[in-house]
């Protein structure tokens, strides 16, 4: 099957009409993994960091569970490393992992140093909460359940506090740019504010840290923003994107009709909340040997199984066996919340359902957030490394976004990429001729097809329908030239939910996050990543070297 339109640039343009901005680094994303970046690059030149809301507006403030580190005795590097490598389910790249484990403390560390607040116990120590597929208590939180709040605010006072760091907000990256010549290297991006207009950012290295692709789902927990920006523009120029069949779905979101997919954060079931069904019975225990404490997929595919044979819409959080006051004094952020929706945990279970969380695939980069690209580098959510596998462990991905966001920064200095010199750019893009098109009705179609199809149970027959779809959508919302972030968002869902999907059609095989109801077991022989690039008609496969002893805990 043919690789979905391949448009090279979104929009016409002559860069030489265009304001020109230069710069050392542009890191494009404002959460934890481009903000760690961009405070390490600004030691040794000039930064850009560009925000495509506030500052402060990304998945990170969001978060809530907390930040997974080995900071507590009787705990090990060996031990997070194999909880890891359990959650994803073969697929993990082992040396990645180790270096999130390894490094993690340590970036902890610096965020105490940094003024970040963490919730501590009456000696001082760290207070660590439980997460599910996590053997030890290790997960770093703020205000109970405000940690991605927090660790935000800390980052976005150390980013506005350091010299060299220039915060560009609401400054959308339309496309990645390219010299010439046989290097053919990133050089920055175009890039659109509601103000300035159109104008380019020239850069030595430019850092693709904007975050996942929640919004191509009708239930996701993700924020407005995450319409998968970063994959589509890194697919556009070229690099290698993988295992993009691998969208980890939360098993508790809020579930209340009419209303947005809020999310119930892992921490509530592991201070020892129940899932049940409308009969009031627990259904995990006969599921997995750690209940409603196992790997996140496991649990979302059981609550789907378990609607599947008994009806309904939702299943239930049940609080009501905490000590009186327990909830709201461990989780006040939630207890607000839900006390808007006329909810009181302590006499009544929380109705939730699951809803897409994170997006695994990404930009392929090796251990130093190097692209298939030069002058291209990828951190956090768009990135993907081999720390998650087929599914991610809970809490693991702030760390990962402080330690890679790091090591970003130090290979780029590393790497001594030479001064960028302008060029100059004429993009011609040529559109056929239809009528207006309405925006929110292909947004709204896309993600409620991408929600049946490709969520959290898959089959080929559906996926291949589905891929039917896009050519008919490809048609007119690819086929257009917008002025504006709005259509810009849709012609990246439009080209990350075909890419999804047609890596889901990929794997004839289950495996973590990815369920394939007429191909329920793995494939025999050695795992293997999916690799995708717009040069090629179909995914390269690259073997995964085999963990001893890894399995699903």
């Amino acid at each position: 099957m043919t690789i979905y339109h391949d448009r090279r640039l979104l929009i016409p343009f002559r860069s030489a009409l265009l304001p020109q901005i230069f710069t050392d680094t542009l890191v494009i994303g404002t959460g934890v993994a481009g903000l760690r970046a961009a405070i390490e690059a600004a030691r040794h030149g000039d930064v850009i960091v560009m925000a495509k809301e506030a500052v402060d507006h990304s998945n990170t403030s969001w978060a809530q569970g907390g930040i997974a580190a080995v900071l507590a005795h009787g705990d090990s590097v060996d031990s997070h490393v194999r909880d890891t490598l359990d959650a994803g389910a073969g697929l993990c790249d082992e040396a990645a992992v180790r270096t999130l484990v390894e490094e993690g403390p340590r970036e902890v560390e610096r965020l105490l140093e940094w003024g970040m607040r963490i919730d501590r116990t009456q000696d001082g120590a760290p207070a660590l909460g439980l997460e599910g597929g996590h053997r030890h208590a290790r997960i770093v939180h703020s205000d109970g359940d405000a940690t991605g709040h927090e660790l935000a605010r800390c980052l976005v006072e150390r980013t506005r506090a350091t010299r060299g760091i220039r915060v560009f907000d609401r400054c959308f990256a339309v496309d990645l740019l390219r010299t010439s010549g046989s290097s053919r290297r990133v050089a920055g991006a175009l890039t659109w504010h509601p103000r300035h207009g159109l104008q380019i950012v020239w850069a030595r290295a430019t850092v693709l840290a904007s975050g996942g692709a929640g919004q191509v789902y009708r239930e996701t927990t993700n924020p407005r923003v995450a319409t998968g920006d970063g994959l589509a523009m890194a697919w556009r120029a070229g690099a290698d994107l993988v295992d993009l069949e691998f969208m980890q779905f939360h098993p508790t979101a809020l579930y209340v009709a009419g209303a947005g997919r809020m999310l119930i954060s892992e921490a509530v079931r592991g201070e020892g909340a129940h899932l049940v069904d409308r009969d009031g019975t627990r259904f995990m225990q006969g599921v997995h040997p750690m209940a409603e404490l196992a790997p996140r997929d496991v649990v979302s595919q059981a609550i789907v199984a378990h609607l599947a044979r008994t009806g309904g819409s939702h299943v239930f959080l049940d609080c009501r066996h905490f000590p009186p006051g327990r909830f709201a004094g461990r989780f006040p952020g939630l207890a607000r919340m839900l006390a808007g929706f006329d909810i009181d945990p302590a006499t009544a279970p929380i109705p939730v359902t699951p809803a897409a969380h994170y997006t695994i695939g990404g930009v392929r980069t090796d251990l130093d957030g190097r692209t298939s690209l030069e002058g291209l580098y990828a951190c956090g959510e768009a990135a993907s490394n081999g720390v998650h596998g087929a599914n991610r462990l809970a809490s693991n991905s702030l760390l990962e976004g402080l330690v890679f966001g790091r090591r970003v920064a130090e290979a780029i200095v590393r790497d001594q990429h030479p001064d960028v010199l302008p060029r100059s750019i004429v993009s011609e893009v040529t559109t056929a001729p239809h009528g207006e098109l309405d925006l929110a009705d292909i947004r709204s179609s896309l993600r409620s097809a991408m929600w049946r199809n490709v969520g959290i149970e898959r089959h080929g027959d559906r996926l291949r329908d589905v891929l039917g779809m896009f050519g008919f959508w490809g048609r007119y919302g690819m086929d257009e030239v917008f002025d504006s972030p709005e259509g810009w968002e849709v012609q990246n869902l439009l080209t990350v939910g075909f890419l999804m999907t047609r890596a889901a059609l990929e794997r004839n095989e289950t495996r973590g996050t990815h369920a394939r109801t007429d191909a329920p077991g793995e494939q025999a022989g050695p795992a293997v990543r999916y690799v995708w690039n717009v040069a090629r008609e179909s995914a390269a496969e690259v073997p995964v070297a085999p963990v001893a002893g890894a399995g699903r805990g």
